[in-house]
């Protein structure tokens, strides 16, 4: 019995999120149902299944943004980023990029030194944050959104979709770029994305989410053809990285 505490006890040091029986409803309307699992530090979990079937809610129910039954329970002391699929925001609103990461409360007072550090990490040199958001090209802007998630020092990143609308080198950059930050930063990801052979190649675990069912496990066991074609209800190629 006190073996057993103790083992538990061991995994909550390690584990930096856990999710116990998550159900969450929008308007009447269930989109999660008991939903479990447990992110380890250090790690990147990779969230996948057809549109609508509540990645991007699961995310904002994460962060505390939206209410939902069960526990959601966040290691002490955790810090972390968000990078949203998608900004409230209009890219032709008359701000540069340095305004808007102004305007993030960790960056006042120490505006060289705490964004300095950012751009830095993100590859984003300063001169292009002097233009307009607008005149930034897609893979500029998601490199200004991860800039920003990345103020503060989180050792947590939340990811929807960070290459959506980015070109296919934009998107190898992210990708690595967020590879390097794991390595190099020890920061556990999360991250949302279509892009199986991306999931496969740095995902440590996959959560596999539908209306019906949820999966959970390493890729070489999730990311199997019967496992994808009951996901998604078709079926889906894709090269496995390391097969």
């Amino acid at each position: 019995m006190l073996n057993s505490a103790a083992a538990q006890n061991d995994q909550r040091q390690t584990c930096v999120l856990e999710v116990d029986h998550v159900s969450i409803e929008l308007g009447m309307r269930a989109i999660l149902q008991d939903v479990t699992f447990r992110v380890p530090r250090g790690t990147a979990l990779a969230v996948i299944g057809p549109n609508g079937c509540g990645k991007t809610v699961l995310f904002r129910a994460l962060i505390g943004a939206i209410p939902f039954k069960g526990t959601i329970r966040w290691a002490s002391g955790v810090r972390f980023g968000y990078v949203p699929q998608k900004l409230d925001i209009e890219r032709n609103v008359p701000i540069t990029g340095q305004d808007f990461l102004r305007a993030h409360p960790k960056a006042r007072g120490a505006w060289e030194k705490v964004v300095g550090d950012a751009l830095t990490m993100v590859g984003l040199p300063r001169h292009a944050c002097q233009q307009s958001i607008g005149a930034m090209s897609g893979g500029q802007f998601q490199r200004l959104l991860m800039a920003f998630a990345l103020i503060g020092g989180p050792d947590v990143l939340l990811l929807d979709e960070p290459t959506s609308g980015v070109d296919e080198p934009g998107e190898e950059r992210l990708n690595n770029l967020v590879h390097r930050l794991q390595d190099e930063q020890g920061i556990t990801v999360l991250f949302i994305s279509h892009e199986l052979s991306v999931v496969s190649r740095y995902a440590t675990n996959v959560l596999c989410l539908n209306r019906e069912r949820v999966w959970f496990g390493p890729p070489a066991e999730i990311l199997t053809p019967d496992r994808l074609r009951e996901l998604y209800g078709m079926p889906l190629a894709f090269h496995l990285h390391g097969a």
